[in-house]
């Protein structure tokens, strides 16, 4: 089975072989996307990982986790009704990844803002 990337040029109907410039700048802008994303999300985990993740071990000790908020009845609670640990860990990554995401967003819009108004200077 294809992934459907480069599988569909030149099938444009019956055209005797030629190349749809508009289906390739599609299927490479898309690839493109796809580059990006992977890029980032393996650039936020890396940074995330190492801020977050002093020493990897098999279990955490007392000293990183904390309680969570929970009653009974609590889907978060343990079945003796007292509440789930939440290792700090996972919260820091948490907190990382959304910081990293908002700055990404922050410096893209900035950079599409600046593209913009020097296309229009030109």
């Amino acid at each position: 089975m294809e992934s459907g990337f480069g599988s569909d040029f030149g099938s444009g109907g019956g055209g005797g072989g030629k190349l749809d410039p508009g289906l390739i700048m599609e299927q490479v802008k898309v690839q493109i996307a796809v580059a990006n994303a992977q890029e980032l999300l393996q650039r936020m985990t890396d940074k995330c990982f190492r801020k977050c993740i002093g020493k990897p071990g098999g279990a955490l000790d007392n000293s990183e986790q904390v309680r969570t908020g929970g009653r009974r009845g609590d889907p978060r609670a343990s079945s003796s009704g007292l509440p789930l640990r939440l290792c700090v860990p996972q919260k820091c990554i948490a907190m990382c990844m959304d910081r990293y995401m908002d700055s990404w967003n922050t410096v893209s819009r900035a950079y599409n803002s600046r593209l913009q108004r020097e296309r229009a200077n030109m």
